[in-house]
């Protein structure tokens, strides 16, 4: 399990945690993300430590904490789930100063050094996704990157990425929860063009022996 204190001191340097000294969580409202069934928060309560910790989902969108039963986080705007998160904590304190990471739950998979299933920030981008997972393999394609995305009524959508262009394009598309990204393999030349020739010409060569023989 992360340590907190540890988590904590990350965000104060890298500058993450401006709405922590005033009570507030950051601000996600801009986000198109919410969280599903799988993923997880990180929650951080100033000077509670019972409180703080990484805590799933739980099926029906609630975090599965005693506490925290009664949250609702899961299908709904980050920056509501933060707000419910909000509206519990002012039972304990007036004035909460908490702050809400939520992580995604994202599957990086095909020719990658790593490929796993990934808890990540709504911010992580495609392109550092696959980072994540170890970059692409000596036979990876980046050019050529599915990512397969539940719709919002219900269904996939398959799409081809190029994430060749790194500051830029595809690359920069941010994940969501249950994206699945998988690295293409290149194509090989001599082993699926060469040596599949070879063999019919082999093949065909023996067949023109056996009937040599039996004439």
């Amino acid at each position: 399990m992360r340590n907190p204190a540890l988590v904590l001191a990350s965000l104060l340097i890298g500058g993450s945690l401006p709405g922590l000294l005033h009570g507030q969580a950051p601000d996600s409202s801009k986000d198109g993300s919410v969280l599903t069934p799988g993923d997880s928060v990180w929650i951080i309560v100033w000077r509670k430590p019972d409180f703080t910790g990484e805590f799933a989902v739980a099926a029906d969108g609630s975090i599965s904490h005693p506490v925290y039963r009664t949250v609702m986080v899961g299908g709904v705007p980050l920056a509501a789930a933060e707000a419910n998160l909000r509206s519990l904590l002012e039972k304990f304190d007036r004035e909460p100063q908490f702050v809400m990471m939520p992580l995604l739950r994202v599957a990086v998979e095909g020719e990658v050094n790593r490929p796993s299933m990934y808890a990540l920030g709504p911010k992580t981008t495609i392109s550092e996704a696959v980072g994540r997972a170890g970059g692409p393999t000596q036979f990876g394609r980046l050019d050529r990157v599915r990512l397969l995305r539940s719709g919002a009524k219900g269904g996939h959508t398959q799409m081809l990425l190029n994430l060749t262009h790194l500051e830029s394009g595809a690359a920069q598309m941010p994940i969501r929860s249950g994206d699945q990204i998988l690295v293409e393999r290149k194509r090989s030349i001599f082993s699926q063009v060469i040596l599949p020739t070879v063999t019919v010409i082999g093949a065909l060569a023996s067949v023109g022996i056996f009937i040599h023989q039996y004439r």
